[in-house]
């Protein structure tokens, strides 16, 4: 059989098999998945789905729009116009959820807008505390706009207060938002105080127990979290990530693990510690430093001092 002869062939093989057009599929194929898609099921994303959740987008839209609210806009006209836009599309979010008694969402709505110029308060001392922990920045402007930390805080703080109203599933949404935008996580339920700055914050983590005093400094990588157990389930709702007192730095890579662990007023914390004990006020805590092996290549003396290499 010719080259061409084979072609054809085949082609008449494939109509015969696929005679519907090409890159669709038949409709038998798609209603087989649309049965077993469909329907509330007792798996937990079909449960999670039908008991009714609150569009993503919607919630990250509004964050947003309160954000920039928050930390750009000054100017009455403005935020005459702004003030009302935000309060009213948060009720729109709130009337989605099922909020606990004695909550309703003109209540918590009305609580949030009480609340918009003490949180710019704390962000404005976010911003003073970036400037002065951090000798690059220029001016308040540039950590105003282009710090990520300052971002995942101002969001942190906006879903914090949603989460002291005991609002579901809206916080959680916002804070993973800020997760994916800056690198840094902090879940809505930690309390974290005045004059705090988190330098470059890539690979931070503050869970959802933590409480942070004020004037803390965090550098990036650092672990706020909570030691695992096998059914870790039974902690919900149980004290579980540390206290962090005022007035601590610490550095890199940190991993300070567990709920009864207390890191005393004034201490400092060296990079990648590992801290499931408490230290008490005023203490330096550092890990041994790794021994480095260095070796000379004495065949040529020329060369720099260097690690060894594998082949």
């Amino acid at each position: 059989m010719t080259a061409q002869k084979y072609r054809h062939a085949s082609s008449v093989a494939r109509s015969v098999a696929a005679p519907t057009p090409a890159g669709e599929c038949p409709p038998d194929l798609i209603e087989a998945a649309v049965e077993g898609l469909s329907g509330c099921t007792d798996n937990a994303l079909s449960q999670a789905v039908c008991r009714g959740i609150v569009d993503p987008q919607e919630v990250v839209d509004w964050t947003n729009r309160t954000e920039r609210l928050l930390r750009f806009q000054f100017d009455r006209a403005e935020l005459r116009s702004e003030i009302p836009a935000v309060a009213q599309r948060l009720h729109a979010l709130l009337v989605q959820l099922d909020l606990p008694l004695p909550n309703d969402p003109g209540a918590v709505t009305r609580a949030f807008v009480s609340s918009l110029v003490g949180l710019r308060e704390l962000i404005a001392d976010d911003v003073a505390a970036a400037f002065e922990g951090d000798p690059a920045a220029t001016g308040y402007e540039e950590i105003a706009v282009a710090y990520p930390a300052i971002r995942a805080l101002s969001i942190h703080r906006i879903a914090h207060e949603l989460c002291l109203r005991q609002v579901p599933l809206i916080p959680r949404i916002m804070s993973e938002y800020a997760h994916d935008r800056t690198g840094i996580d902090i879940h809505p339920g930690a309390s974290i105080g005045r004059h705090f700055f988190i330098d470059h914050g890539t690979g931070v983590v503050i869970g959802e127990t933590t409480v942070i005093g004020d004037n803390v400094r965090l550098y990036q990588g650092v672990t706020l979290g909570a030691r695992s157990i096998k059914k870790s389930s039974t902690l919900r709702g149980v004290k579980r990530h540390p206290t962090v007192e005022n007035d601590v730095t610490i550095y890199a890579g940190a991993k300070i693990l567990g709920g009864e662990t207390v890191i005393g007023a004034g201490s400092v914390v060296g990079g990648n510690v590992w801290l499931t004990e408490s230290v008490p006020p005023g203490s330096q805590v550092l890990a041994d430093p790794p021994r480095h092996a260095v070796s000379r290549d004495d065949r040529d003396a020329m060369l720099p001092l260097q690690l060894p290499w594998d082949d």
